[in-house]
């Protein structure tokens, strides 16, 4: 049994917070995610919410799941780093097995890469360097990232470019959150920035790799097939 309460969505008065119905108690919810997700999170909707148990926290439940064409979408962002971390650990993702050492989180000159792994069993060292995205949004059946610009994320392609170039392997991996998305693009539209940098960075050696998660109240973990993508507008 899942420890997750339904709720109906109500508004979101900041990117943080959500109001929330449950059984008829109006309720505040910490949102895990700073994109807009204004597609998922409509008034009426049937949300997922978790209690907390800390009493310093100023909302007692976070907003984890949205349905969203009858499917269970993870709003929990930073949840993408978990999800990827587990499947290379438990060699689900074909692209990056072969590593002796997978580290969470990489501090490296001014910057922190969500995933590091390196090689130390073969004659020559040999590492990576992986930063994760979560993904949320779906239009027409295409999950697209950002759904807000985001210079922060642009700033991460930047850094992956220059570690490639320093001699790293560089990975930039979209985690599609949404079961609907079977394929993905950058959101051109949205933020051509973002997206022009993508395209760049991969031009120049940065490898890019897309997974989808599988959603449910019980667990959240990777599908092992790598999905297509298109860089172009």
């Amino acid at each position: 049994m899942s420890n997750f309460l339904k709720a109906i969505f109500k508004s979101r008065p900041n990117r943080f917070i959500a109001i929330c119905d449950i059984e008829g108690e109006e309720v505040k919810a910490h949102v895990p995610n700073t994109g807009r997700c204004k597609e998922l999170l409509i008034e009426g909707v049937e949300v997922y919410l978790k209690k907390s148990n800390n009493p310093k926290r100023k909302t007692k439940y976070s907003l984890i799941f949205v349905v969203n064409k009858g499917v269970l979408v993870s709003l929990y962002s930073q949840d993408a780093n978990r999800v990827v971390f587990e499947g290379i650990k438990e060699g689900k993702i074909k692209e990056l097995q072969g590593y002796d050492e997978v580290l969470s989180e990489k501090t490296i000159d001014n910057s922190r890469i969500d995933i590091y792994l390196k090689k130390t069993s073969s004659k020559e060292f040999e590492d990576c360097y992986c930063e994760v995205k979560g993904v949320t949004l779906i239009k027409d059946g295409i999950a697209q990232f950002p759904d807000a610009p985001t210079e922060r994320g642009s700033k991460h392609l930047r850094e992956l470019l220059k570690l490639k170039k320093e001699g790293h392997r560089s990975v930039v991996f979209f985690l599609i959150q949404h079961p609907a998305g079977d394929f993905f693009r950058p959101n051109w539209e949205n933020d051509p920035i973002f997206a022009e940098t993508l395209k760049e960075v991969y031009e120049e050696g940065v490898e890019i790799l897309v997974y989808k998660s599988i959603n449910s109240l019980n667990e959240v973990k990777i599908d092992n097939h790598s999905l297509s993508f298109s860089l172009d507008k």
